[in-house]
C-alpha cells in the first residue's frame, strides 16, 4: 500500500458500519503520511453530507489519524484557544487517493483548557443495535474511549503541548 505524502491533497471519507457513506471532506493537506498514522490539515474546506447537504468548515484544522488506534482527533484552531474533537472510529486505511475509517458515533468534544465532554451515547446505543455491532467491537470502542481520555489526561499525542501548533505552522508552508 502506498501513502500519500507531504504537500498531496487527500480526501477523508468517513463510513457507518454498515458500509454507508458518512461524510466526506474533499481537501486535506497531508502533512505527514505514514503505515502508523497520518497528519493532515485543512481550513475552510468543503464537506459533504450522506444527504448531500455540503458545508465548509469555519477554522483551520490539523486532523490525526492513527492506524492502531480506534480513534481520530482534529484540532481546530479558534480564537480562544485549540478545540479537538475525537471521534470513537475504526483504524484509517489509504485507498484510492482517500484516507478512510468508520464513524462509530461516540465524540470527545476537547476545550481549550482540556475539560471534555462524551457525546453521542443515544446515537451509539441506538446504531449499536440497528447495525448489530459484534460483543467484541463494543468492548474495543469503549476500552479506546478509555484510552483516549487517558491520552487527554496525560496530554499524549495530539493533545500534547503545542502539537496542534507545530503542525500548522508546516500546513501554512503547503498553502497554495
Amino acid at each position: 500500500m502506498s501513502f500519500p505524502q507531504p504537500g498531496e491533497k487527500i480526501q477523508i471519507h468517513s463510513y457507518k458500519h454498515n458500509g454507508a457513506i458518512h461524510r466526506v471532506w474533499e481537501e486535506t493537506k497531508v502533512l505527514k503520511g505514514t503505515q502508523n498514522s497520518l497528519i493532515g490539515g485543512n481550513d475552510r474546506t468543503l464537506v459533504i453530507e450522506s444527504d448531500g447537504r455540503t458545508w465548509i468548515t469555519r477554522e483551520p484544522a490539523i486532523c490525526y489519524f492513527d492506524a492502531n488506534n480506534w480513534f481520530n482527533v482534529i484540532g481546530m484552531l479558534r480564537q480562544d484557544g485549540i478545540h479537538y474533537y475525537c471521534n470513537i472510529s475504526s483504524p484509517f486505511i489509504f485507498e484510492d487517493g482517500a484516507l478512510k475509517y468508520i464513524d462509530y458515533d461516540l465524540d470527545i468534544k476537547v476545550y481549550p483548557d482540556m475539560t471534555y465532554t462524551l457525546l453521542d451515547e443515544e446515537e451509539y446505543e441506538r446504531h449499536r443495535v440497528l447495525m448489530d455491532y459484534p460483543k467484541e467491537l463494543d468492548v474495543i470502542l469503549k476500552r479506546n474511549v478509555d484510552t483516549l481520555i487517558q491520552w487527554i489526561h496525560q496530554r499524549k499525542g495530539p493533545f500534547a503541548p503545542d502539537f496542534i501548533d507545530t503542525w500548522y505552522e508546516r500546513f501554512l508552508t503547503y498553502r497554495d
